[in-house]
């Protein structure tokens, strides 16, 4: 729609309010003035001609990742207190919502300050907020975080291990990744994942040069 008819039925919607109003006429005039001194300025900065074009939001949405999830559960538990939040959080990010991702993490975090889980989750949400390509201060912060509230749970370490790859620093990666194997019970189910993927990261290592600490 061009610029100069949105603008005139603004007007004319302005002109209707005040009738409907019943604003005194002495108002009229600086509630014109105002309107006249708004258009000019359109007028000489807008481009008023150029005709409109609707244009749709573009936001990412990520698939259901059930294989995640799976590995998620049997690595933290399901039906805690912070689980609801790092769920939540979960589905947030999927839809291409990284912002509220990161606060509904910290909502979570007023309550449960000392959530090694939170933590680590806000960790990972920074990082996708931030675009997944560099681990910013913020976000290494909140995985020291998560480490420091839970030394001895593999989590953090294995979250704090797939940032780093994600980041491309492999070799952090796999120092936090045989952290997470060494905290991880002898019976878990998700032990022998965590040996996989260690292999699995040596041979990426071996085809790919060494990636700087960032």
């Amino acid at each position: 729609m061009n610029g100069w008819l949105i603008l005139a039925l603004l007007l004319l919607a302005i002109f209707a309010l005040l009738v409907a109003m019943r604003v005194s006429k002495p108002l009229w005039g600086f509630v014109g003035a105002a309107l006249m001194l708004g258009a000019a300025g359109y007028a000489w900065q807008g481009r008023p001609a150029l005709p409109g074009e609707p244009r749709a939001a573009q936001r990412t949405i990520q698939a259901p990742d059930i294989a995640a999830d799976d590995l998620r559960d049997a690595i933290w538990g399901r039906f805690t207190y912070d689980y609801a939040y790092a769920v939540a959080a979960d589905g947030l990010a999927r839809a291409g919502a990284t912002q509220a991702a990161a606060n509904a993490v910290l909502g979570g975090l007023q309550r449960a300050p000392e959530s090694g889980r939170l933590w680590t989750r806000l960790g990972t949400a920074i990082l996708a907020h931030d675009g997944g390509q560099v681990l910013s201060p913020a976000a290494r912060t909140a995985f020291a975080r998560g480490i420091a509230a839970a030394p001895d749970h593999p989590g953090p370490y294995f979250y704090y291990g797939m940032a780093l790859i994600q980041t491309g620093n492999l070799a952090g990666a796999k120092r936090a990744w045989l952290a997470a194997l060494a905290r991880a019970p002898r019976s878990a189910s998700y032990r022998e994942d965590f040996a996989m993927r260690l292999v699995l990261l040596d041979r990426l290592m071996a085809i790919r040069p060494a990636a700087p600490a960032r």
